[in-house]
């Protein structure tokens, strides 16, 4: 697994940003960041969700934890509207074997059913299904 000083190169370089640029865009000094990137110094905790916060990714990813940047992961309140819409008689026949099916299957379907509810956010009544 890569260290933090490499996923921070990574990220620096993938989004052609200085250790100069770098430095400025988090308050840090040249030096600093070049420190990070030899795996010479430990980052500070809000360091590293700063990061994770601007770049999108989760820390463990920076932290070498896993090789996945973005984990997808669907909080409690997706799942409730999610269960909530398959058990709607209307919808079950589509659904009927969500409940039934393995968890990785289950999150496939949560994940799809997210995508539908952004694309259909802003739609009317009378709207065509797609169109906002």
């Amino acid at each position: 697994m890569a260290t933090f000083g490499q996923r921070l190169r990574k990220i620096r370089t993938d989004n052609n940003l200085t250790q100069k640029d770098f430095g400025i865009l988090f308050k840090l000094s040249e030096s600093a960041i070049g420190m990070y990137e030899r795996d010479e110094r430990e980052p500070p905790f809000k360091f590293a969700n700063d990061i994770a916060d601007h770049f999108d990714v989760d820390t463990d990813y920076l932290f070498g934890r896993t090789d996945i940047p973005k984990s997808r992961i669907v909080n409690s309140k997706d799942q409730t509207e999610f269960e909530a819409f398959i058990n709607n008689p209307e919808h079950g026949i589509f659904f009927r074997d969500y409940l039934s099916a393995p968890e990785e299957r289950r999150e496939e379907m949560r994940e799809i059913f997210k995508i539908l509810q952004e694309k259909e956010k802003g739609r009317k009544p009378g709207d065509i299904q797609g169109e906002s």
